[in-house]
């Protein structure tokens, strides 16, 4: 129960109860006022009846007529004449029902005056006693409705100091509506500062829940710091600070064989014409200079496009995959031109013959040797055309190239058509054998005979196309309908660009709004250089999808792991480690380290941590010794 509901049950006990006392107060001494009248008048009453019979003869049928009179004119509850032998001579008795309350009324506030006693005299002798009692009926309905008008008072001053209360607790409790939500924020994950509230009290708690607040967000700086400077040393080259051989063979392992990227894409090898000879010639200091700036242009090619990475292979040998460019040509041309405007001029000087650069396409599912063969042979043949050349050889299987107005077409049809499909692959836990959930992954089945396309085939055409939209949308009606008709809990991936459309969010909305009791079970899931691209519209998102009961995560995370102290912000329920950090892990003891501290800083945050690109069960016991809460990959899917 909330502090305001509390309080107003607390007012309210203490209205009720000084009401009860005050009326209590108030009928006990109206009641005694009336009590002492009723008696005054019954003695008034009892003294001029019994002066009047005094005065009359005493004829028995006088008196009573007289008695009679006084009775049916007076209102009285009896008059009795008592002779002085004890024998009654005239009695006359209200017989009538009381009406004026309440009986229980009546019966919990007894009303006791005492009969009007007077003697009557014939001459000077005595004739008899005199008794009356007025009755009471009117007594009990002066203080029936007089108990009605306090109790109406009291409703009426109730609803009004009410009304009045209820703004004046309002402006009291503003600032603790803020704390409160400020916990909220907190058992949600999200950590807030709010601004100090005047009251003494609340300015102390939310101080210290501020304090704490900041000491969470400097702890996860501090680490996240720690741990990029700790992956930058494990899976950078130290002097151009490129990705090194093991983190760049692991990631051209994962667009291999994996399906975020497209079915084809381009490898460029740029290898310096003879690094030991420059390092006699130019010395020690002044080659790492070269080095860097060599570094500094492949680095700065892959800006903006998403898995393009660049790495130092061995000593003068450097080797760029660039997963978005189909055409070989076109990615050493790109390169080749970055590194004769923006390196080569500086050195051509010292160095004539400084470099040759080879570009060969390659299709998913290829070996990963034979690509580094066939990058060699571009090679050599770029060697043999002369210093600072290049060569690109274009060999290989790709899809039939569509016109645009094709690809709109496919993908539109695909949407409306029913083309499109979700296949599952397990999530486990660390036992390898309790499923989290199943990740349901995209499939586009182009005709009827063909084998299905992957995401990777045809989603960047969709992003192009700006047709994610509708896809993802459909994906998540797909979701949908398998929850509703099986059990489980499943995750699905939305794009990097379609979380920055408002329309998507609102109709993402209001279809989960329909279907409220599949909302547990449905996971949301961004590839992290869309999150950091579109951060706002990210977090925006996931407080939208967490207030309807959805889980949210991020996939592929750990390339810009730098920015991962603004995962204090997002209330993320897990992440899914980018496989480059997780295959081969029992042989890199450094990315060990590294993934055991980002586990220990993700549970600081309450965020599940799971592993992917897991090729072997044997991985499992090593995995949860580092901290994972789940795997997925090949090795687990079988």
């Amino acid at each position: 129960m909330s502090l305001t509901k509390q309080l107003w049950i607390a007012i309210a006990l203490v209205m009720t109860l000084a009401f009860g006392c005050s009326m209590v107060v108030s009928v006990l001494s109206a009641r005694h006022y009336l009590q002492q009248q009723l008696q005054v008048k019954n003695i008034d009453n009892a003294n001029s009846l019994a002066l009047s019979l005094s005065q009359l003869d005493k004829d028995p049928v006088t008196v009573e007529l007289q008695v009679a009179a006084q009775f049916d004119a007076g209102h009285y509850r009896f008059i009795r004449i008592v002779s002085p032998t004890g024998a009654t001579l005239v009695e006359k008795t209200f017989k009538g029902e009381q009406t004026a309350a309440p009986s229980w009324f009546v019966n919990l506030i007894p009303i006791r005056a005492e009969p009007g006693r007077a003697q009557i005299n014939d001459g000077w002798s005595q004739y008899g006693t005199l008794s009356l009692a007025s009755h009471d009926q009117y007594v009990y309905k002066s203080l029936w409705e007089g108990t009605l008008e306090l109790l109406m008072w009291f409703v009426f001053g109730s609803v009004v100091t009410g009304l009045a209360g209820t703004q004046v607790i309002r402006y009291i409790t503003r600032p603790l509506e803020d704390v409160v939500s400020q916990a909220e924020a907190i058992a949600q994950r999200h950590f807030l500062t709010i601004e100090e509230p005047s009251t003494p009290e609340l300015r102390s708690v939310v101080r210290a829940m501020n304090d704490m607040v900041a000491r969470i967000k400097a702890m996860l700086t501090e680490e996240a710091a720690r741990l990029e400077t700790l992956r930058r040393k494990v899976n950078r080259d130290a002097v151009t600070g490129l990705s090194s051989r093991e983190y760049f063979l692991s990631h051209l392992n994962e667009i291999l064989t994996g399906e975020h990227f497209a079915k084809t894409g381009s490898f460029v090898l740029v290898r310096i014409a003879d690094l030991n000879t420059l390092n006699v010639q130019l010395g020690h200091a002044r080659t790492d200079d070269l080095l860097k700036g060599l570094g500094s242009v492949l680095y700065d090619s892959g800006n903006d496009r998403p898995g393009q990475r660049a790495g130092r292979i061995k000593g003068g040998e450097f080797a760029v995959v660039c997963p978005t460019q189909a055409s070989a040509s076109d990615a050493a041309t790109d390169i080749h031109q970055r590194l004769t405007t923006g390196w080569l001029p500086y050195w051509i000087g010292e160095a004539p013959d400084l470099f040759h650069v080879a570009g060969v396409r390659y299709q998913r599912g290829q070996d990963m040797s034979d690509l580094l063969r066939r990058a060699d042979e571009a090679m050599a043949r770029a060697q043999a055309q002369g210093p600072n050349n290049w060569y690109a050889n274009e060999e290989g299987h790709e899809h039939a190239v569509l016109p645009t107005d094709q690809w709109r077409t496919l993908l539109t049809e695909a949407v409306s058509g029913g083309r499109l499909s979700l296949v599952f692959y397990p999530v486990v836990g660390g036992d390898g054998v309790v499923a989290l959930h199943d990740e349901g992954v995209i499939r586009l089945q182009t005709d009827d005979a063909g084998p299905p396309w992957q995401a990777g085939d045809f989603m960047p055409m969709a992003a192009h196309l700006n047709l994610t939209v509708p896809i993802d949308l459909k994906v998540v009606r797909l979701a949908i309908e398998h929850l509703r008709t099986g059990s489980g809990d499943i995750a699905v991936n939305l794009s990097a660009d379609t979380i920055a459309d408002f329309q998507f969010r609102n109709d993402l909305t209001q279809m989960l709004m329909t279907y409220p009791d599949v909302c547990q079970r449905l996971l949301f899931e961004v590839p992290e250089y869309g999150v950091f691209r579109h951060f706002e519209a990210f977090r925006d998102l996931a407080h939208t999808l967490k207030q309807l009961g959805c889980r949210v995560g991020i996939e592929y995370f750990g390339q810009r792991f730098a920015e991962g102290n603004k995962l204090a912000d997002l209330g993320l329920d897990y992440i899914k480690i980018h496989p480059s950090y997780v295959r081969g892990i029992a042989n890199t003891p450094g990315n060990q380290e590294f993934l055991q501290g980002l586990c220990n800083m993700a549970h600081t945050l309450g965020i599940t941590v799971i592993a992917t690109g897991v090729e072997s069960r044997t991985d499992l016991p090593l995995l949860t010794q580092l901290g994972f809460d789940g795997a997925t990959g090949p090795g687990l899917s079988a």
